[in-house]
């Protein structure tokens, strides 16, 4: 896992708790994209932290709602920033 998908997960975890994460899983998105976005290799890094996030969701456990739910979120906006790039 890399420091920006681990940023995005810590979130996640306090989002289990009861905390409102939606600006700072925003921010994290875009705070990412735009670390990434000027890389050599963009694409490949975009793509694979689209991934790792909705990797990460699918194996959250059933009872982890909350959890998956951001981890989602985050490969939504993520996905649909990279949309606006193209």
């Amino acid at each position: 896992m890399t420091p920006h998908l681990l940023n995005v997960v810590d979130l996640a975890k306090q989002a289990e708790t009861g905390v409102n994460v939606d600006w700072h899983l925003r921010d994290a998105v875009a705070r990412t994209l735009d670390d990434l976005g000027h890389q050599f290799n963009a694409a490949e890094l975009l793509a694979a932290y689209v991934q790792g996030l909705e990797t990460a969701a699918q194996e959250a456990a059933r009872g982890r709602a909350a959890y998956a739910g951001v981890l989602q979120t985050a490969a939504g906006i993520a996905a649909q920033r990279l949309k606006r790039r193209d």
